[in-house]
C-alpha cells in the first residue's frame, strides 16, 4: 500500500501543477470582454479536448500504477530473479526524449504560425518515435538471445509487460501525431490545428515520464526509493 501512497503522491502534485497552469480555477464570469460562446471550450475556457485527453492520462497512469504495485509485491518472492537491463535502453531513453523535445519545438513554431517548421518537427517526432520502438525491439531480441525469455521466470514477463504496453501507447500516438501531421498539408494552421498538434506534445511528454519511471522500476532504484519514503512515512 505504501507503494501506491508514494506513487498517488507523485502523481497528484504532477496533476496539481499542470492544473493550476490550465486556468481551471480561473472566475470567467468576472472577466472582462466580449461575451462569446466557444463551442470546443468549456466554462473554463479550457478545450474540450484537452480536458479529456487529461482524463485519458490518469487513466493511463493509474494502469502503470497499478502495474508498478503488482512489480513490487511479486518482486518479493523467492523465485524472483529480474533480467539485466540492456544498455540499450539508456539509448531508446534518449531518442524518446529528442521525440519530446522535437513536439515541443512543434508547438513553439505553430504558435508562432511558422507551417514549415511545425511540419519539420512533427515529422522529426514521429521518425524518432519510430527509432525508440525499433531500439525496443532490439533490446527485446538481446535479452532473448541471452535467454531471458518471457516464460522463464516472472520477472522476465514484467519487463516484457510493462515495456511492451509502453510501446502500445508509442504507436497509439503515432497515429494521432501522423494524421496531425498531415493536416499540416491539408488545412491552414488555424486554432484547431494547433491545438491536434499541443495535445500530441502533452501526450508525448507524458510518455515520456511514464517511461522514465518504468525504466527506474526495472533497473531497481524505485526499490530504494521507496524504502527511503518508508523510513519517512514510519
Amino acid at each position: 500500500m505504501s507503494v501506491i501512497l508514494v506513487f498517488l503522491l507523485v502523481i497528484a502534485g504532477i496533476a496539481g501543477w499542470w492544473l493550476s497552469q490550465q486556468r481551471l480555477m480561473s472566475k470567467p464570469w468576472l472577466e472582462h470582454g466580449p461575451d462569446v460562446a466557444f463551442a470546443q471550450e468549456d466554462v473554463t475556457g479550457m478545450p474540450t479536448a484537452k480536458i479529456g485527453l487529461g482524463v485519458f492520462l490518469a487513466v493511463v497512469g493509474a494502469l502503470f500504477a497499478l502495474f508498478a504495485s503488482a512489480y513490487f509485491m511479486r518482486m518479493e518472492l523467492s523465485d524472483w530473479q529480474a533480467p539485466p537491463v540492456p544498455r540499450l535502453l539508456w539509448l531508446n531513453t534518449g531518442i524518446l526524449f529528442l521525440s519530446s523535445v522535437a513536439l515541443h519545438c512543434a508547438v513553439l513554431a505553430s504558435r508562432n504560425d511558422e507551417i514549415r517548421t511545425t511540419r519539420l518537427a512533427l515529422i522529426t517526432g514521429g521518425l524518432t518515435a519510430l527509432a525508440f520502438l525499433a531500439g525496443q525491439l532490439l533490446a527485446w531480441r538481446e535479452l532473448a538471445a541471452a535467454g531471458y525469455f518471457v516464460d522463464s521466470n516472472p520477472a522476465n514477463g514484467f519487463f516484457y509487460l510493462l515495456t511492451g504496453m509502453h510501446g502500445l501507447h508509442i504507436l497509439g500516438g503515432l497515429v494521432a501525431l501522423a494524421l496531425t501531421t498531415y493536416r499540416t498539408w491539408t488545412k491552414p494552421l488555424d486554432g484547431r490545428l494547433k491545438l491536434g498538434v499541443e495535445l500530441c506534445a502533452m501526450y508525448w511528454h507524458f510518455l515520456l515520464f511514464i517511461w522514465v519511471a518504468v525504466l527506474v522500476l526495472l533497473a531497481g532504484w524505485a526499490s530504494d526509493f521507496i524504502d527511503i519514503c518508508r523510513q519517512l512515512l514510519s
